[in-house]
């Protein structure tokens, strides 16, 4: 999740932007871009596990919000083991929270995509080129 430096004397409000986790979230970002569907990455971490005082101690962040549509995107295309958990976690969070629109686009989605893009030949998927913005949500920048 970003984190907010607040005001610097130069009344900047500077927001730090995280690394991808991988090279997927990059390329889908760049899709999005693409198709200019507005997004945030990782904006919103969902509590979804609480111990007996009802504090948080498992969350959920989705990989991306599409603000236009309200919906959250989870990518699970690395590690097919990772899919049990995700899983589990999007019913934890649909339980909680179920105004909430979240979908997870598995492996063979994101294949499929490659497929219908010309994508399947190459893993780096150059064509889409790098997003437009780093990962975050949208930077906002107020000087004076």
């Amino acid at each position: 999740m970003a984190e907010r430096a607040g005001n610097t004397k130069a009344g900047v409000v500077q927001q730090t932007q995280p690394a991808w986790a991988n090279s997927t979230e990059q390329h889908f970002a760049s899709l999005l871009d693409s198709y200019g569907i507005e997004w945030e990455h990782e904006p919103h971490r969902f509590p979804i596990a609480f111990d007996d005082e009802g504090n948080p101690v498992e969350f959920f962040t989705p990989d991306f919000y599409l603000p236009d549509t309200g919906e959250y995107i989870e990518l699970t295309v690395l590690k097919q083991a990772l899919c049990t958990r995700k899983n589990r976690k999007l019913r934890l969070m649909k339980a909680l929270y179920p105004e909430i629109r979240c979908r997870i686009i598995y492996r063979r989605d994101y294949e499929n995509l490659a497929l219908k893009y010309g994508w399947e030949d190459d893993p780096e998927f150059p064509q889409l080129g790098t997003p437009q913005r780093p990962p975050g949500p949208v930077q906002v920048v107020v000087a004076d």
